[in-house]
């Protein structure tokens, strides 16, 4: 990249970052509204003030998002989403594209220890140190616990970002279990643009432009058992990977 080119990029990417401190202590007021109501209230009202923050920022550097269903998707419904994660703006693309239906995240401990912001993300999300199995299983709990109030909830089943070249990397079993446990469905969205966007490799990539997301079917998981927990954890990777191949998303290279 010239030097002209790096420069640009980093101008427009530290425009970016003040837009996003500008929205978020815009609305600190209403944010702070919210953490003082009763926690299942306040974190949806959370949730709704980061798509209104989400649709601001995309606004203001130029990012389109852009929805495909494949299927039909009903936000009455409690599901078990699961997404790829390829960019730090994974997050901000979610809470946009997911409106008009309660859902809490299962979000990295390192991300809530951010000053200001990490004070909004553990109202919306529930914490997990993924070095840590007990904790891992104890966010998996609470998570459980938000399903059984009719709260779906959100889940990168690759833990961290994916660095490689391939459509994923490997998964962890925590979505899969809680579907299993909670026998809700599980329903796929793929992020094809936002590496594009905002490559992990860089805070200052950012660039304005098309930004896709792809609802796929969901897969029932009545009457499975623990049992056919790898089943379908390859299922759905299978499935995740396909579509991501078929769109060419645009961090996949031939080995």
């Amino acid at each position: 990249m010239s030097l002209i080119k790096k420069t640009v990029a980093f101008v427009f990417s530290l425009y970016g970052f003040l837009v996003f401190l500008a929205v978020m202590f815009l609305l600190l007021p209403l944010f702070i509204i919210a953490f003082l109501q009763k926690p299942l209230k306040g974190g949806n009202n959370v949730i709704r003030l980061a798509g209104i923050w989400a649709d601001v920022f995309f606004f203001m550097t130029g990012i389109r998002s852009s929805i495909i269903y494949e299927s039909a998707h009903d936000p009455g419904r409690e599901y078990i989403f699961v997404s790829n994660h390829i960019s730090y703006i994974d997050i901000p693309m979610m809470v946009k594209v997911i409106r008009r239906q309660h859902y809490r995240v299962l979000g990295k401990a390192e991300m809530a220890k951010v000053p200001v912001f990490g004070s909004i993300y553990r109202r919306g999300a529930v914490i997990v140190n993924r070095e840590n199995a007990e904790a891992r299983k104890k966010s998996v709990e609470k998570l459980i616990k938000f399903i059984n109030k009719k709260i779906s909830v959100f889940i990168c089943p690759e833990g961290t970002f994916n660095m490689t070249h391939k459509p994923l990397k490997f998964f962890y079993d925590g979505a899969f279990r809680i579907a299993i446990e909670t026998q809700k469905p599980i329903k796929p969205i793929l992020f094809l643009d936002t590496y594009a966007r905002l490559n992990y490799k860089s805070i200052f990539s950012l660039n304005p432009g098309i930004s896709r997301a792809v609802f796929l079917s969901e897969t029932i998981t009545e009457g499975l058992t623990i049992d056919d927990l790898p089943f379908l954890k390859e299922k759905i990777f299978l499935q995740m990977e396909e579509a991501l191949i078929h769109y060419k998303a645009g961090w996949i290279r031939e080995e």
